[in-house]
């Protein structure tokens, strides 16, 4: 399996590598702290306070790279060890004609720790179109988390930002599955959706969000992980 996605990435890679790199870049960083990692409507911190943070390393030409990592706790499941999510991505976006751009990429997540053979490192590959604040996705894993099979992932985003320091963000996702053994229920396929709201503060984001899905408490493993709340962050990029 290893093998199969050192492959699948490297056929992502190849094409950037063919890129002559410019002599600038602009590195950046970002660090948060929230009240409940959500990842696609669903709890990834057991409904508590999570560290987040990462680096972003973007070429001139649209090339881009990068690292992020959260602390994660999925500790009521009981066959997870591991209490870090480690992401590592990779892509390239330009913008073309008026207002719209486009972000092709690849993803691989991993969680450090993780050595009870759960097998929950995965990796994506997504694809995004921007319009003004419209931003539609499309992200697909040849193998899920969990080793869950082939996983699609469609979204839509909107944000709006007024007054200067105010974001309105709307947010809808639909998860399909091939194989129904990621939740807990037979259910193959699930809702997630968001609506929030920001404000820059001395060069702090302060945010609220009321996130949610679809699901209930049995197709969650018997938790509320999937349950609507409101999620509260703080936030600073640099």
């Amino acid at each position: 399996m290893l093998m199969k996605k050192i492959f699948l990435a490297a056929l992502v890679l190849a094409p950037l590598a063919s890129f002559t790199a410019p002599a600038h870049a602009e590195i950046s960083a970002n660090v948060a702290l929230v009240s409940d990692y959500r990842f696609r409507g669903i709890s990834q911190s057991n409904k508590n306070p999570a560290l987040q943070g990462g680096f972003d390393y973007a070429f001139e030409n649209g090339i881009y790279l990068g690292t992020w990592g959260s602390t994660v706790d999925f500790d009521s499941s009981g066959d997870f060890n591991g209490s870090l999510e480690l992401d590592v991505y990779g892509g390239w976006t330009t913008e073309f004609g008026e207002n719209s751009s486009i972000d092709l990429g690849y993803i691989y997540y991993a969680y450090p720790g993780d050595d009870n053979g759960l097998d929950g490192d995965y990796q994506e590959f997504y694809a995004n179109y921007g319009w003004r604040g419209l931003n539609l996705g499309v992200a697909y894993s040849d193998d899920y988390y969990g080793g869950s099979g082939e996983f699609w992932y469609l979204q839509a985003n909107y944000d709006w930002s007024f007054a200067e320091i105010w974001t309105l963000s709307l947010h809808v996702g639909y998860n399909d599955f091939d194989e129904d053994i990621f939740l807990s229920s037979d259910k193959g396929h699930y809702t997630d959706y968001s609506v929030g709201l920001s404000v820059a503060v001395v060069g702090v984001d302060i945010g609220l969000a009321w996130v949610g899905t679809n699901l209930d408490e049995d197709d969650v493993f018997g938790t509320e992980w999937g349950d609507d709340t409101l999620v509260v962050s703080l936030s600073k990029s640099f």
